[in-house]
């Protein structure tokens, strides 16, 4: 068998277009979270993943997917749902006030380190996947990976 990096690991879970669906995913990726020794991560990674999975049940009709991957230092969390349009761009602090909707994707810019959305074939009809990065702490990747040995 072949040995695999322990700094490295990827979860997918897949969810129904239903709004439990959202308290479901980000007990799921708490508990994925602390067992790989990023509790520092979790709070941020909630809000995120919870807004991704909000959006992707909110604006869709079909399921969708939560995608949790550790590599190289760097949790990327992915919500993928089966429409291809791309998100609506995040409003400027200066819309905020005229909207009663619409801060999600403003919080995901604000927190994460890096952000984005992608679709799943060049002509869309296999939906997209929206996307954000946070920089696993080097302590907390260390503590990880030294729990696993």
């Amino acid at each position: 068998m072949p040995e695999t990096d322990p700094a490295t690991w990827e979860y997918s879970l897949h969810i129904p277009n239903d709004p439990r669906a959202v308290t479901v995913t980000r007990r799921t990726l708490r508990l994925i979270l602390t067992l790989h020794g990023l509790i520092g991560l979790v709070d941020t990674a909630e809000l995120l993943a919870t807004e991704l999975i909000s959006n992707a049940v909110r604006h869709t009709k079909g399921p969708a997917a939560l995608r949790v991957r550790l590599s190289a230092g760097v949790l990327r969390i992915g919500a993928w749902d089966a429409d291809p349009a791309p998100p609506e761009p995040p409003p400027t602090l200066e819309d905020l006030a005229e909207q009663e909707d619409g801060r999600g994707l403003l919080l995901v810019k604000a927190c994460a380190d890096l952000w984005g959305w992608q679709p799943l074939s060049r002509d869309g009809d296999r939906g997209k996947v929206v996307w954000c990065e946070l920089a696993a702490v080097g302590s907390q990747l260390a503590a990880s990976t030294s729990a696993l040995s």
